[in-house]
């Protein structure tokens, strides 16, 4: 089969910017359905545009669509959001061709206000990534949580006919705003729906998982979303071209990544990408990063909050599911609901939500969400209609394509289980015995394993869910799997391996990927009005599908400790632990559980070198060797991944 060109790869402007920008809206023809709908917006909306003015004088370019209908016997509530990824089209007579959250919000009728958030675009002030929070604060401080408080205050208070009741949403960047905005919230906001919010950029969020750099992912939203802002602007800056479709090859050309500023983000970038520079300037888990860490602060919440993610969101998953669990634990009192879907980033606000990639989820999830889990919550705390009947956790479980509703998440009836390691690559709820010993492989920085099979520059929307037989026929992968199984199972919550491991270098990066294994027999899918035997349009094969269900990576410096790396002692058996989000997957009966382990996983993960630098991202040529891993196997029990599991 051809390999197929992703155009839906991840380069984040586009993916960030195409949820509710009418700029990103205007670059296609719409369909007959979104046009009407945006002649029924300008034909039922009024738009206004604003300087709203924060506590230290600094200015907020706000726009606001109001209800044609609204009079002071007739108000509506306020549905608010904060970006900085432009509220356009500017000017009082150019429209968004989508508002709202939905269509069917957006019907129902709110006051809308889109916000671009300080130093972005048209807004006054300074901008800064994921601008610290800051606690106590006094006299004309600022941080976000004051910008949305200031804001709802003035809106309250000069918007007319509004009915004093203020709700916000936001998904990816927009959804950090929403979590910091309930933070020391304002009296009238009374619901908060954070929606993929990015809660902490070195630990799990977008750009470092567990302090490996999520290369093209970063350089591609960076390079274009961190150019220097010299003053209020409508537009972006140039897109960064990458000149190939061939990522895996265009960013092996940048390892080490010291390369990347001389041959990439030079001319008219060259010194402008301030935040690419601090990143790689503070390569461990420091001040810097700690005080972006947004999760400490989600205290004393009052608004209704729902937090909303997608299983196989590529961004901000860890965020999802951190934000509700801070949120449950600090705020108590706090009506906190979360809700997971079968989603990448942001699709259940745009798409039917029925597949992602090659699988498919039998229903349109991201509809049903819509209608009947965002349209009642708002409707709800903001208009006072009846009660949303919503669960403490709406999931939705993969595998058996359903939605359940859980009074806690992780399920109180899940119970800790261990996938053991054994020899010949088996794996066991059971310890095995005659399994000591140890399985190896080499690795080399200079052949890294692929993250993909098909060609992308930037982290693409299916790789969470992709086959992984490419991989697993690599000598520098380990396969373990169990044999077909008897009966249906179930994990919820986390997932986390516990690797007794070695290296013959002093660094090293540990991937483990939980996978579901289908029958040989598994039918392929048919598109719509086509015949059995033409299969799916991409000639995707299911019989033996291996379907990505959870994989992260760990770089083995920080295994002790974020903030302090330790080298490895060549050759010496280590522990590497770590935890990586929850999932809700059934692996049905026929199926078979795989782990797969390796150590590049690229050009997804950035290359490390397997030689233990002070920073990372100053590796020389030279440090960047072969290196060959040994993952052992116990009596005890070494050498584990350990899950929640729900008997049904």
């Amino acid at each position: 089969m051809v390999k197929l060109v992703r155009t839906r790869a991840l380069i984040a402007l586009l993916l960030l910017v195409v949820v509710g920008s009418a700029s990103a809206q205007t670059q296609r023809r719409l369909t007959e359905k979104e046009q009407e709908f945006a002649e029924w917006i300008k034909a039922n909306y009024t738009k206004y545009e604003y300087m709203v003015p924060m506590r230290d004088g600094v200015r907020l370019f706000t726009s606001v669509y109001v209800p044609k209908d609204a009079s002071a016997t007739n108000p509506y509530p306020i549905l608010f959001d904060r970006t900085p990824y432009s509220v356009s089209p500017y000017g009082a007579d150019a429209y968004k061709t989508a508002i709202g959250p939905s269509e069917q919000l957006a019907r129902s009728k709110y006051i809308f206000a889109y916000q671009d958030v300080r130093g972005a675009f048209m807004s006054e002030g300074q901008f800064v990534n994921m601008r610290p929070h800051i606690q106590r604060k006094s006299g004309k401080q600022i941080d976000e949580a004051s910008d949305t408080y200031d804001s709802i205050e003035w809106m309250v208070k000069n918007i007319p006919n509004n009915n004093g009741r203020v709700g916000m949403w936001g998904i990816s960047y927009p959804g950090f705003y929403t979590a910091a905005g309930m933070i020391d919230a304002h009296p009238a906001l009374k619901a908060a729906s954070p929606q993929a919010p990015i809660a902490d950029w070195f630990v799990g969020d977008d750009f470092h998982h567990h302090g490996a750099l999520y290369l093209p992912h970063f350089f591609n939203f960076i390079s274009t979303f961190g150019q220097a802002r010299t003053g209020t602007t409508t537009k972006w800056g140039p897109r960064f071209e990458h000149g190939t479709p061939d990522g895996y090859n265009f960013f092996l050309s940048v390892e080490p990544l010291s390369l990347i500023n001389e041959k990439h983000l030079k001319g008219h970038l060259k010194g402008k990408i301030a935040f690419w520079n601090e990143v790689t300037q503070h390569p461990n888990y420091d001040a810097f990063w700690q005080s972006r860490n947004l999760r400490p602060h989600l205290k004393g919440i009052k608004p209704a909050v729902m937090t909303v993610g997608g299983w196989f969101d590529a961004e901000n998953l860890f965020g999802a599911l951190e934000v509700y669990k801070n949120t449950e634990k600090q705020s108590p009192n706090a009506q906190n609901t979360i809700v997971m879907g079968p989603w990448c980033h942001g699709c259940w606000a745009r798409r039917e939500g029925e597949r992602l990639g090659n699988i498919y989820f039998n229903s349109n999830t991201s509809e049903f969400y819509r209608a009947e889990i965002e349209y009642p919550f708002f409707e709800q705390h903001l208009k006072g209609k009846e009660q949303a009947q919503l669960p403490e956790a709406y999931m939705f479980e993969t595998g058996t394509n359903q939605w359940r509703k859980y009074d806690v998440w992780p399920p109180k009836e899940a119970q800790k289980a261990t996938l053991y390691f054994g020899a010949n690559g088996k794996l066991t709820f059971e310890p095995q015995t005659g399994a000591e010993g140890f399985d190896e492989y080499v690795s080399d920085p200079a052949k890294p394993v692929p993250f993909i099979t098909d060609t992308s520059v930037g982290m693409t929307q299916e790789y969470m869910t992709d086959d992984q037989r490419q991989a697993g026929r690599r000598t520098d992968v380990l396969v373990y799997q169990t044999e077909p199984l008897v009966e249906d199972v179930t994990l919820a919550g986390p997932v986390a391996p516990n690797l007794l491991v070695s290296t013959s270098g002093t660094d090293s990066d540990w991937v483990v990927k939980l996978i579901d294994v289908y029958p040989d027999e598994a039918p392929d899918h048919v598109e719509p009005g086509k015949e059995e035997r033409e299969r799916d349009v991409r000639g995707v094969r299911m019989g033996g599908y291996q379907q990505l269900v959870r994989g992260e990576p760990m770089r083995g410096r920080f295994r002790n400790s974020y903030e302090k790396p330790e080298a490895f002692e060549p050759n010496r058996a280590t522990k590497v632990e770590w935890v990586m989000p929850d999932v809700n997957h059934t692996f049905r009966r026929g199926h078979r559980i795989m782990v797969q382990v390796q150590s590049t996983w690229f050009p997804l993960v950035d290359l490390n070198p397997q030689t233990f630098v002070p920073n990372i991202y100053e590796a020389k040529a030279g440090d960047f060797k072969k290196a060959t891993q040994r993952v052992f196997r116990e009596k005890n029990g070494a050498s584990a991944v350990n899950v929640w599991v729900v008997k049904r």
